[in-house]
């Protein structure tokens, strides 16, 4: 059973930062592609942020040079480090898993981030 587990969101002032973790179990975060997804109010779900099974990155352009993805292969675990965070940064943020062996896709059940000018 896939289950993927967010934490870390909160409210934060504009300028400051957060850490986003994704616990998995039932999958294998260093073998699949993972992701960080984000859905504000009126606006369609994007893609934040990826890691490859092989460590490649890519991240939204809204956030480059901000914003961090990263796994900790020992813990099972994705992150996602947000520095500078900005109001429109706010929004509900989603771990996303693509287990390659199956072609299923899971999601977790997200995590608020509320940045405040």
């Amino acid at each position: 059973q896939v289950q993927l587990v967010e934490s870390g969101g909160g409210l934060v002032q504009a300028g400051g930062s957060l850490r986003l973790s994704c616990a998995a179990s039932g999958i294998i975060v260093s073998i699949n592609p993972m992701g960080w997804y984000r859905q504000a109010p009126g606006k369609q779900r994007e893609l934040v942020a990826g890691i490859s099974s092989g460590g490649s990155r890519n991240y939204a352009d809204s956030v480059k040079g901000r914003f961090t993805i990263s796994r900790d292969n020992a813990k099972n675990t994705v992150y996602l480090q947000m520095n500078s965070l900005k109001p429109e940064d706010t929004a509900v943020y989603y771990c996303n898993a693509d287990d390659r062996r199956t072609f299923r896709d899971y999601w977790g059940q997200g995590t608020q981030v509320t940045v405040s000018s």
